[in-house]
């Protein structure tokens, strides 16, 4: 009797040095590809966002012709493709021609501003030299740059190819992932995840208003001020404003440099609208849009963006607001006292 009881310990203590030594491996392995699990689940989260917008194209009868699911992609890709081309085929020239003047005339106006800065009693002692070398070494850091933005070239490849394989295969994967899991714990995690997966789709309608609302007050605030091409930065900086932080500084430093052709005055008015727009979003605007569309509390979006930003970079301040979504309905399920 003893014996068996000895061996049962033995048995159950050697499980569980079996069980620890296994969460160990994959959590270093996980560790390891971290860089392909982010991707993997970028992805999954943009195939369940986009999902709704594939069915309806998939849904839309041409002359009698129904476009499959994969069809439908492609017909979303290539609308996105065609912008893009018109974009840089009819905007990006006059632009480029325009910071090309404005290079020939940066040592000049670099000299006036000087000038003038040399007449207010503050600012006279201010080392241009240093300012050049400082330039001098942001210049040094281009082929960083261009590393950095060809790494993420890839990635951005690799999430959109996976996310068109998930959401043809969608159900299959998810009804695979719930076969994993005993039937019981199945029966409960499947109606969590698949009301997250409703609430995370209306995340894209709570950014599709707030890009709206930067295009617009862009349009209307550099059409009073007088840039050129006020339309055409409207609609980058509303379409950049997807991509969390980066968006924001990419299109503001691509209105300044065209304000910057024309006077200082147009450059101040473009900092100043910036800088008034953003505390506008960050304090008011994303947090009780997203609440009114995810119903997540203010304190949660800033919270989760916040995490995102930290641990992810831009790409986990990207989808932070659908995996707070996620980890909200998990936790109401499974954690908090309903009582």
């Amino acid at each position: 009797m003893a014996d068996a009881v000895h061996n049962r310990t033995v048995t159950r203590w050697a499980r569980l040095v079996l069980l620890s030594f296994a969460i160990g491996l994959l959590l270093a392995i996980a560790y390891i590809v971290r860089s392909a699990l982010l991707v993997v689940y970028v992805a999954a989260v943009f195939a369940v966002v986009l999902t709704p917008a594939v069915n309806a194209v998939h849904r839309v009868s041409l002359l009698g012709w129904r476009p499959s699911r994969g069809a439908a992609i492609l017909i979303i890709l290539a609308t996105i493709v065609t912008a893009l081309v018109l974009l840089f085929v009819f905007a990006i020239p006059p632009i480029v021609s325009d910071l090309g003047d404005l290079g020939k005339q940066l040592p000049r106006r670099l000299n006036n501003l000087r000038d003038r800065m040399s007449s207010v009693p503050i600012l006279r002692n201010v080392n241009f030299s240093g300012l050049e070398r400082y330039f001098g070494t942001i210049a040094g850091g281009v082929a960083s740059l261009i590393t950095n933005t060809t790494q993420a070239v890839i990635s951005a490849v690799a999430i959109v190819t996976l996310t068109a394989y998930l959401i043809l295969d969608g159900n299959r994967v998810f009804n695979w992932s719930m076969s994993l899991f005993p039937r019981e714990v199945a029966e409960r995690l499947r109606p969590t995840l698949l009301r997250a997966g409703a609430r995370m789709r209306k995340w894209l309608i709570g950014q599709a208003m707030l890009m709206l609302i930067l295009g617009s007050a862009s349009a209307v605030v550099f059409g009073l001020i007088g840039i050129r091409y006020f339309y055409l930065l409207a609609v980058f900086a509303g379409v950049a404003n997807i991509i969390p932080l980066l968006g924001s500084v990419l299109s503001f430093v691509l209105a300044t440099l065209i304000a910057l052709t024309d006077s200082l005055w147009k450059v101040t008015g473009v900092l100043i609208f910036y800088l008034v727009y953003q505390q506008v979003e960050n304090a008011f605007l994303t947090p009780r849009i997203m609440k009114s569309q995810v119903q997540l509390c203010p304190s949660a979006v800033l919270i989760a963006l916040l995490l995102g930003g930290e641990l992810a970079g831009v790409t986990g301040a990207l989808v932070a607001i659908p995996s707070a979504v996620l980890f909200s309905e998990i936790i109401d399920e499974y954690v908090a006292n309903r009582e």
